[in-house]
C-alpha cells in the first residue's frame, strides 16, 4: 500500500472542506467543534460519501437529477475506484484519492465501507422497504454505517462493537428524520421509503401517500419515523460517552440539530410537508452549547439500553437483519 505522500494532502483537503461546506451545513457547523486531525479526517471520508451518493443519483451535491442516468453502472464505477483506494492507487478523482488519503492515517475495515456501497445499490435498484426491518436496514446501509466510519475515524477500537453499535444508532437516527422530512420530496422522485406494511396497515393504496385525502394517516408515519429516531438518538448520546471530549462535543451537537427535524415533522403533524422542516442558524448554535455543556459536566450516569433496537450485520453475515 502506498504512503500519505502518493497523494496531494492539501488539495483533498480543500476539496473536502468545500464538499462539506456545499453538502450539509449542519455537519458542516457540527464538524467544526472536532480538534484539527480529526476534523480534516471526517471532511476526506464525507467527500467520498457526498461523491459516491451523488454518483448513484446522478446529482452534484444533492441537487437536480440527471436525465439518462445509469445508477447501475455508477454503482459499478464506485465499487472499481474504491477499490483502488484501499490499494493505495491514486485515482484521478480527487473525491476517491480523499478516501485513500485516510486510509493511510486510519484503519477503517474494508466491511465497513462495503455496506455503506451497499446502500447505494439499494438506491440503485429502486428498492423500496416492505417492513420496518427492511426500514431499519437500508437506513444502516446508507446512514448507520457511515457513522461506523465516522467512529472509527474519531479513534474508536475496531473491535469495540458497543461503541460502534451506537454510533450505526447516531445514522440511523439521521435517516429516519430524513425520511420523515423528504416524504414529498421522495415522492416527487418516484421513490418511497415509508415500509409497504405500515401503508397497508393505514389503509393507503401503493403510490397514493401524497394524496391530501391521507394527510392525517400519513402524518402517523411520520409520528412513528420521529419516534423511532428519538430511541436511536439517545441510544447514540449514551454512546458518544466513549468519545474524546471534542469529538463527543461535535457529536452531542449533531444529534441535537438533526433530532430536531425529527421533533418539527413530528410537531406539524398534517403540515409536516408544507415546507421542508429545518432549524435555524440560532438553534444550532443553541445546540452547540448545550452539547458543550454537556461534555464539561459529569457524564449522565443512567445506562440507556439498546434492547429492541436493530444491530448492525457483523463479518459474515453482512445482510442479516442483525437482530
Amino acid at each position: 500500500m502506498r504512503g500519505e505522500g502518493a497523494y496531494d494532502a492539501q488539495a483533498l483537503h480543500g476539496l473536502a472542506h468545500d464538499s462539506i461546506a456545499r453538502g450539509s451545513k449542519s455537519f458542516a457547523l457540527a464538524s467544526r467543534l472536532f480538534d484539527r486531525e480529526t476534523r480534516e479526517r471526517v471532511w476526506l471520508l464525507y467527500a467520498w460519501c457526498r461523491a459516491a451518493d451523488d454518483l448513484t443519483d446522478g446529482q452534484d451535491h444533492g441537487g437536480t437529477m440527471q436525465t439518462g442516468h445509469d445508477p447501475v453502472a455508477a454503482v459499478a464505477h464506485i465499487r472499481a475506484r474504491t477499490d483502488r483506494a484501499f490499494a493505495g492507487e491514486p485515482t484521478g478523482d480527487m473525491a476517491f484519492d480523499a478516501l485513500g488519503l485516510l486510509l493511510t492515517q486510519v484503519a477503517i475495515p474494508r466491511a465497513v465501507i462495503d455496506d455503506i456501497i451497499a446502500g447505494f445499490e439499494l438506491d440503485a435498484q429502486d428498492w423500496r422497504p416492505r417492513s420496518e426491518a427492511d426500514l431499519l436496514r437500508y437506513s444502516y446501509h446508507v446512514a448507520g454505517a457511515v457513522g461506523v466510519a465516522m467512529a472509527l475515524v474519531m479513534g474508536v477500537d475496531p473491535a469495540d462493537d458497543a461503541t460502534l453499535d451506537r454510533a450505526s444508532d447516531l445514522g440511523i437516527a439521521f435517516q429516519l428524520a430524513n425520511i420523515a422530512r423528504d416524504v414529498a420530496e421522495d415522492a416527487a422522485a418516484d421513490r418511497c421509503y415509508l415500509p409497504v406494511e405500515w401503508l397497508v396497515e393505514l389503509d393507503i393504496p401503493p403510490g397514493q401517500h401524497m394524496h391530501p385525502a391521507f394527510r392525517s394517516r400519513l402524518s402517523v408515519m411520520a409520528k412513528w419515523l420521529s419516534e423511532m429516531a428519538e430511541e436511536y438518538e439517545a441510544s447514540a448520546r449514551w454512546g458518544a460517552r466513549k468519545l474524546p471530549p471534542r469529538s463527543r462535543w461535535a457529536v452531542l451537537a449533531a444529534a441535537g440539530i438533526y433530532g430536531d427535524i425529527a421533533r418539527e415533522v413530528r410537531a406539524r403533524g398534517d403540515h409536516a410537508w408544507d415546507h421542508r422542516a429545518g432549524s435555524s442558524l440560532f438553534a444550532k448554535l443553541g445546540w452547540v452549547v448545550r452539547a458543550g455543556w454537556s461534555v464539561v459536566r459529569r457524564p449522565p450516569q443512567r445506562r440507556i439500553s439498546r434492547d429492541g433496537l436493530w444491530t448492525r450485520p457483523r463479518d459474515g453475515a453482512r445482510d442479516g437483519d442483525g437482530r
